[in-house]
């Protein structure tokens, strides 16, 4: 009888029901809901010794704020200003962060130490962005600024994964050979500011680290570099735009290998045509073939480029490239005919003396006029002493590259579709961009992206004004 009236109690407080002038609702028990997500970073109470302290002479700094606090990847986000030898120690318990100096300080100077977004409040993670601690081992805090832009001299574009590095009174051999007086982020548009500058001269530098080492010390590191010295004397100083390069491609990220495991060889000599799944063939383009293995021989005369009615084509031009694995035909093609390409067993042989398998015939067509569109552009203020090169490019490859030497561009025959339009200043005028050098003390070509996409429509006048 006791353990069914405790059962019958614990009903009566799980759901209590209420009856008012007829209405009947009842009351479950739950636990109360929370207000709002706290969304707002934690707040600096005190510090010590005081923010801007002069004539600084502690080893340890200590930060007070009003609710519980963590340090996150504090490698990654704390910049000191000058760049010490060695970095504090930086620790956290409650509310408390504690900086521990290791350097020994340089007399007379102002420090900066930008924590980034390290410091986080330990509930939600509410970054305290950004804050600078900032004091001076002198009589004064040092107030001067210099601020600047990094831009991508290949694409006109931005990488804010560079650091701005600034180095004063020294040699052009400096930024090789020890880290900075000072670095600097860059924000999304590619902006940096160094502030609490002495005055001086200044050598100025933007590197993407590879190896965080914080020196330029090999040619595949992203890297830019102004040819002169600065003379910070104001506030609010700016620097000319610096322009960033690669001087060499890193090899180890072009790899087109596959990744893990053994690649199978494929033991027979294979032949496929790089136009597309469709065969469908460019007016202005060469037809190309694909081997699989190095050529050692190729016999010219036995294979055949032929029209539908197997007749042969008498401008027909065959060329191997310097890799013995691409061949390259090329012809006067009519539109929206059919060709055949006829290539004998043993036309080609690769570098073990393997042969194809069996006579090949490759069908394919050419496209027609209308499968085009007809692109006119028209520059305005042209300086053709400029070398100007118009560059085409989709997901960042280049598909087409106009030299401009007239007012005008027209193409009756250009691949629709949706293009990225850049602007190279082709300074040795050799077509391409060209890197800079910094033993040769020689800046980058550089190039503009344009802010809007032109797209090319088949069977259409596609005609816009470019302004230079």
């Amino acid at each position: 009888m006791r353990i069914k009236f405790f059962l019958l109690l614990l009903i009566g407080f799980a759901a209590v029901c209420i009856t008012v002038t007829g209405i009947t609702g009842c009351a479950q028990i739950g636990y109360p809901t929370g207000g709002a997500k706290d969304s707002l970073p934690p707040v600096l109470v005190s510090a010590f010794p005081p923010e801007g302290t002069t004539n600084f002479k502690d080893n340890k700094i200590t930060l007070v704020f009003n609710e519980y606090i963590e340090v996150q990847d504090i490698q990654n986000n704390l910049l000191v200003a000058p760049f010490p030898k060695t970095m504090p120690n930086v620790s956290h318990k409650l509310r408390t962060v504690t900086v521990k100096i290791k350097d020994t300080l340089l007399p007379n100077t102002t420090y900066a130490f930008n924590f980034g977004n390290s410091l986080r409040d330990l509930n939600e993670g509410n970054p305290f962005r950004n804050y600078t601690y900032v004091f001076s081992t002198g009589n004064t805090i040092d107030s001067l600024t210099l601020s600047g832009t990094v831009i991508m001299a290949e694409s006109g574009k931005v990488d804010s994964t560079l650091n701005a590095m600034l180095y004063k009174n020294a040699d052009d051999s400096a930024v090789q050979q020890r880290k900075p007086d000072y670095i600097a982020r860059l924000d999304r548009q590619g902006n940096f500011t160094f502030k609490n500058l002495a005055e001086g001269s200044y050598k100025l530098y933007a590197l993407k680290d590879g190896d965080g080492g914080r020196t330029y010390n090999s040619a595949v590191e992203t890297f830019a570099f102004l040819p002169n010295d600065i003379v910070v004397s104001s506030v609010d100083q700016k620097a000319d735009t610096l322009y960033a390069y690669a001087e060499e491609k890193d090899k180890k990220n072009n790899s087109t290998a596959p990744s893990g495991g053994k690649v199978t060889a494929d033991k027979k000599l294979r032949v496929v045509p790089k136009n597309g799944p469709d065969n469908l063939q460019g007016l202005k383009e060469p037809f190309e073939l694909s081997f699989n293995r190095k050529l050692k021989t190729i016999d010219y005369q036995k294979i055949k480029l032929t029209d539908s009615s197997f007749n042969s084509i008498a401008d027909a031009k065959l060329s191997l490239d310097s890799t013995r694995k691409l061949l390259t035909l090329t012809s006067a093609w009519k539109e929206g005919a059919d060709y055949f390409l006829i290539i004998d067993k043993d036309a080609v042989e690769d570098t073990t003396g393997t042969q194809l398998a069996k006579a090949d015939s490759i069908r394919f067509r050419t496209k027609e006029k209308k499968d085009y569109g007809n692109l006119v552009l028209r520059f305005n203020k042209l300086d053709t002493a400029k070398h100007v090169v118009l560059l085409f490019l989709k997901a960042d490859e280049i598909i087409r590259s106009i030299p401009v030497t007239a007012a005008a561009f027209t193409d009756p025959l250009f691949e629709p579709g949706e293009y990225d339009l850049r602007v190279l200043y082709d300074d040795n005028n050799n077509g391409i961009w060209d890197p800079g050098s910094y033993t040769g003390k020689r800046q980058p070509e550089k190039v503009i992206t344009m802010p809007k996409k032109i797209s090319v429509r088949a069977g259409w006048d596609n005609e816009k004004d470019i302004e230079l």
